[in-house]
């Protein structure tokens, strides 16, 4: 850990802070200035495996914005690649694979012995750990089991996730190689981020709320519990993020993971009387307020962080990735307001909370 002591990795640890932390997925990204004019000479493939340019970009947007933690610069998909599932980006369309994973033998020839291909993104870590050392932690993260093997399914985005419910429902076993092989290569990769100084390591579990909370325990929560162990056993916390889980949030605090993300479409306080008085949670701002005027982003942050209630274990976050467009003064004024505004909850010496004391 290169700063175990910040306000976010003690936030993360459910433990006291003189202000709430606040960081932004999608931190770094087409909004930004600086990242497009990097973006004007390199794919994001290309920055992803050049670990001066993906620590330039974490870096750039960090100290632009002023937020508690840097998120190194990847791609959830990078882990494709290293199990012979080649993909690329087509604009307008996202990220796209030629060759879905349809069959049991293609499940067989997935592979789980190259994951040491994937350390340039723990090299990105290491430049940013360095630049930063103790003054601000520094973010590893993943793609969670289940939402990388519907993107191998379904050959990428997907409303329904017909083809993945098919094999899980039909090809129980096939499923359950595709996901050992998964948390396989997703643990190795994740580890090596925390040891070269990875903080904390968040799972994108972005398109699990798909799945009936039946589904989710029968299919997803026994392989993603081993991930989030494997992680936790090296030493750092764990952000566990979803987005449409309000049915899901009990079962995904089952995995043991440090802190539960949530996105916008549940009230934080009702996700953490769900999760219980002892989870820390993260969230939860649509990230289309980003786009209101300054009196209306600070109108429902305000409301996000009095559901908080000053309560320790909260980390402020949007409910999803920042959007292209968003106005970058509205993402800096954002994350001062709630540094400013929650700072008054920091000489509370305990915090009721749902009938119990803290």
């Amino acid at each position: 850990m290169s700063a175990p002591d910040s306000h976010f990795v003690r936030a993360c640890k459910g433990q006291p802070t003189p202000l709430t932390p606040v960081w932004f997925m999608r931190q770094a990204g087409r909004y930004m200035a600086e990242y497009r004019e990097v973006r004007r000479h390199h794919s994001i493939v290309e920055i992803c495996k050049t670990p001066n340019l993906a620590a330039q970009v974490t870096i750039q947007a960090a100290e632009i914005l002023g937020v508690d933690a840097a998120i190194v610069f990847a791609d959830l998909l990078l882990p494709l690649e290293v199990m012979g599932i080649p993909f690329r980006f087509q604009a307008g369309e996202g990220p796209v694979i030629e060759k879905p994973v349809r069959t049991t033998a293609d499940v067989h020839a997935l592979r789980v012995d190259l994951a040491p291909d994937l350390n340039y993104v723990a090299d990105s870590v290491r430049l940013v750990a360095q630049h930063f050392g103790a003054k601000l932690p520094v973010i590893g993260f993943c793609g969670a089991p289940f939402t990388l093997a519907s993107y191998m399914i379904e050959g990428g985005g997907s409303r329904n996730y017909v083809e993945t419910k098919k094999l899980m429902y039909r090809s129980t076993e096939a499923w359950n190689e595709m996901m050992f092989k998964l948390i396989s290569v997703l643990g190795d990769y994740v580890i090596e981020q925390a040891r070269a100084g990875a903080d904390v390591v968040q799972i994108f579990d972005s398109w699990v709320g798909c799945l009936s909370p039946a589904d989710y325990r029968r299919f997803v929560l026994p392989r993603t519990t081993e991930l989030v162990q494997r992680v936790k056993h090296a030493g750092v916390p764990v952000i566990y993020f979803g987005t449409e889980t309000a049915t899901l949030l009990p079962a995904m605090k089952e995995t043991g993971a440090d802190v539960i993300g949530v996105d916008w479409r549940i009230p934080l306080d009702a996700a953490w009387k769900s999760l219980g008085p002892r989870s820390a949670v993260q969230g939860n701002l649509d990230p289309v307020v980003l786009f209101a005027n300054k009196k209306e982003i600070h109108a429902q942050a305000e409301d996000v962080l009095q559901r908080a209630g000053g309560r320790p274990g909260h980390i402020f976050n949007l409910g999803h990735g920042i959007l292209p467009d968003t106005p970058v003064d509205h993402v800096k004024d954002l994350c001062d307001f709630v540094h400013r505004y929650s700072a008054k909850y920091a000489t509370a010496a305990k915090v009721e909370w749902f009938g119990e004391a803290q």
